[in-house]
C-alpha cells in the first residue's frame, strides 16, 4: 500500500526522485517499471507496472459502444506511457504528460493504495481545500457505499 502526501521537486530535465521509503517495495514489487496515465482531474496517476496491466486489461475488456466508456479509454490507454526508475530512483515525466498535468518544480506525490498521484503542488492544495469545503458534514447525507465505511 502506498500512503501519504510526499512533496517530489522535478528537475529540469523533468525527473523527480521516488521517496526513498518506498523504493525497496516498488524494486519488488515491479523491479523499477511504472505506467504513467492522465486523470480526469488533470494531475496524472503513476501505476507499478504489474497493477498498471490489471487496470488495463479491465479498460480494454468494457464493451466499448457507450461514448463515455470510449473516452475512458482513450484517456486512460492512449496516455499511458512506460517509464523506469533509473540507478538513482528517479523517474522522467514525459514533457506531454508534464504539460497535461501543469508540472512545474514543485510537485506532490500522493500515495492512493495501489498507485500514486502526480499534481501540481499549487493545484494540490487548491484542490484539496475545495474538497475539504465540500465534505459532508454531520447529518450530512453519504453515498450508500460510504455508509459502512468505519474511520
Amino acid at each position: 500500500m502506498y500512503r501519504g502526501v510526499n512533496q517530489v521537486a522535478l528537475d529540469e530535465k523533468g525527473r523527480f526522485s521516488i521517496p526513498t521509503r518506498y523504493r525497496r517495495i516498488l524494486a519488488e514489487a515491479c523491479a523499477g517499471h511504472f505506467v504513467f496515465t492522465v486523470d480526469r482531474d488533470e494531475c496524472l496517476l503513476l501505476y507499478p507496472q504489474p497493477e498498471w496491466e490489471t487496470v488495463e486489461n479491465q479498460l480494454a475488456n468494457l464493451p466499448n459502444l457507450a461514448p463515455q466508456t470510449r473516452h475512458l479509454q482513450r484517456l486512460l490507454l492512449g496516455h499511458a506511457t512506460e517509464v523506469s526508475m533509473d540507478s538513482h530512483g528517479r523517474l522522467l515525466v514525459p514533457p506531454p504528460l508534464r504539460a497535461f498535468a501543469r508540472l512545474d518544480h514543485r510537485t506532490v506525490l500522493i500515495g492512493q493504495g495501489n498507485k500514486f498521484e502526480l499534481w501540481d503542488e499549487t493545484r494540490w492544495d487548491d484542490h484539496r481545500r475545495v474538497w475539504l469545503a465540500e465534505a459532508p458534514g454531520p447529518g450530512s447525507e453519504l453515498p450508500a457505499d460510504l455508509l459502512n465505511l468505519r474511520l
